[in-house]
């Protein structure tokens, strides 16, 4: 039902492909119950190699914007930290079994032919994605950069959207939506708000906006993607928004 690679789906860039076999839990659920984003105090998880998308009009950083690599990769590393702490923190909440982070490879250039590849095949340029069989995401650094040119609300929503591949991966199937795009951006509304919350993540004036206007550059309104599988730009906001009010629970599958 999974595709091998799981990609965001960013305007202006195709799917990729890349592949280890991991662990299961046993899932079930339980009764009940950004923007320029920095991390809260509280924060502290896991480290990986680099960086997200978020492609303006002409698909190039705003020249007039002043940062650094440096500056991306941080902020890459702050979202991951912030997303792995959310899910190590509330899986007991939701399901059985142990939360285990997928691997993180990071940043590739999509211009080198030897960047990573999914299931024995190559990594799209410009793109952002989890893979399956090998249980790990990545992304072209540039389609970072591209984004954090527009705001660093983006990078975090890209790596809580493949993230949320990793755990619809995990889940029993009768919890994942058959519309898996759709359910990725809903978990990416739950975990960065959940982690608003936590006291992890402080979202700053223009981060909502900067949300939203990536959310709809993602929606499938371009010949290269396909509307069933990821959903146009008003359901892509819609289910992030869904995932902000309702949390986890809102997000799967009712069996």
């Amino acid at each position: 039902m999974f595709k091998r690679l799981l990609p965001l789906a960013l305007a202006a860039v195709m799917a990729t492909t890349a592949g280890c076999e991991f662990q299961v839990g046993d899932v079930q659920t339980l009764p009940t119950n950004v923007p320029t984003m920095k991390p809260g105090p509280n924060t502290g998880a896991p480290n990986a190699g680099d960086q997200p998308p978020a492609p303006a009009q002409s698909g190039q950083p705003d020249p007039n914007t002043q940062f650094s690599d440096a500056d991306v990769t941080k902020e890459i590393n702050d979202a991951i930290q912030v997303v792995d702490t959310y899910w190590s923190t509330h899986w007991s909440e939701f399901f059985t079994g142990t939360y285990s982070p997928p691997r993180v490879l990071g940043a590739y250039n999509g211009s080198d032919p030897n960047r990573f590849t999914c299931g024995g095949e190559i990594a799209e340029a410009f793109n952002a994605y989890y893979c399956n069989p090998e249980d790990y995401v990545a992304w072209d650094f540039q389609l970072m950069k591209t984004g954090y040119a527009q705001g660093d609300a983006w990078i975090y929503l890209v790596i809580a959207h493949e993230w949320g591949h990793a755990i619809q991966n995990r889940l029993q199937t009768s919890l994942v939506a058959e519309a898996g795009e759709l359910q990725a951006d809903c978990l990416a509304g739950a975990v960065l708000w959940g982690s608003q919350t936590d006291g992890t993540l402080t979202w700053e004036d223009g981060d909502t906006t900067e949300i939203g206007t990536a959310l709809s550059a993602f929606g499938d309104n371009y010949p290269w993607t396909d509307p069933s599988a990821h959903g146009d730009a008003i359901e892509r906001v819609t289910a992030f928004g869904q995932g902000r009010e309702k949390g986890i629970r809102g997000c799967l599958a009712q069996s």
